[in-house]
């Protein structure tokens, strides 16, 4: 840039930038004929010619098994950077659940329940899928489930446990846009039943409740925890939410805990102009 740019000698320009002029003036190895790793990549620039949607680690598969070649898998990695041959990763965007209800505001127990997922892991390196749902505006937790896996179809068989379990569902549900919360199987399990609330793909901050409950439960549960087995994340996990339900006072609820808030209150529902559930 300083003698491009800036007009400045390459004896001053060097000096400015503690640079030897020997160093400045040397042609890199890798563009003279003397390059030891001149062959590979040519083979590597042939590869991604034949294959363009191929990375790094599919033509190393390719040297290292195809052609016999022994060759590192990090070597192969600098050299297919060097020669500019990445392949842009492709992220879809983000599908947006079909609301069924306008925004709702949690003036009330049981109006509004807000759902989420978290993800750990046992000690083994196997996933742990934690789903949690809260009522906003008492915030007792309503839910708890910890399997490896937790499918759409177990997720609606739990949560009409949990409907029956707290006196019925609610008005509306608030999630995000999961594959699990966008599915045909809970559509239809909420059709005359409960509103659907979805918060726009990729703003988590507009389901602050359930993402403040997961923040708790993943400082002062998960993160001091390691899980020898799936039994024993679910017993502490349930043990965490019902300390949450029964003895954690919340400053905006008066320092009440959810439960004995969840008694005292006598707030009634405001409905929402064109809320169909309503």
């Amino acid at each position: 840039m300083l003698v491009t740019t800036m007009r400045v000698s390459k004896r001053l320009a060097c000096r400015a930038v503690g640079l030897a002029r020997s160093t400045y003036a040397r042609t890199p190895i890798a563009q003279t004929p003397a390059d030891p790793d001149a062959v590979l990549r040519a083979i590597l620039r042939d590869y991604a010619r034949t294959h363009p949607l191929h990375g790094f680690r599919r033509a190393w598969a390719h040297l290292r098994h195809d052609q016999a070649m022994a060759v590192n898998k990090k070597k192969v990695h600098r050299l297919w950077k060097e020669e500019g041959l990445q392949v842009r990763i492709y992220h879809p965007r983000k599908r947006g659940g079909v609301s069924s209800c306008p925004q709702t505001e949690a003036d009330a127990p049981n109006v509004l329940w807000a759902m989420d997922f978290q993800f750990d892991s046992t000690v083994d390196g196997k996933a742990v899928k934690i789903a949690s749902m809260i009522d906003e505006h008492t915030r007792l937790s309503l839910m708890n489930i910890v399997e490896r896996s937790i499918p759409a179809q177990r997720l609606v068989e739990e949560r009409g446990k949990t409907f029956a379990l707290w006196g019925g569902p609610p008005l509306v549900l608030r999630m995000d846009n999961g594959p699990e919360f966008i599915s045909s199987a809970l559509h239809q399990f909420c059709v005359n039943r409960v509103g659907i609330s979805y918060i726009p793909p990729g703003t988590p901050w507009n389901n602050g409740h359930i993402e403040s409950f997961n923040n708790r439960l993943r400082k002062e549960c998960l993160n001091r925890n390691h899980w020898t087995s799936l039994l024993e994340a679910r017993v502490v996990i349930e043990d965490f939410k019902d300390d949450h339900n029964h003895r954690h006072r919340h400053s905006s609820l008066g320092y009440l805990t959810p439960a004995e808030y969840a008694v005292q209150c006598s707030h009634t529902h405001q409905p929402v102009d064109g809320c169909e559930i309503d």
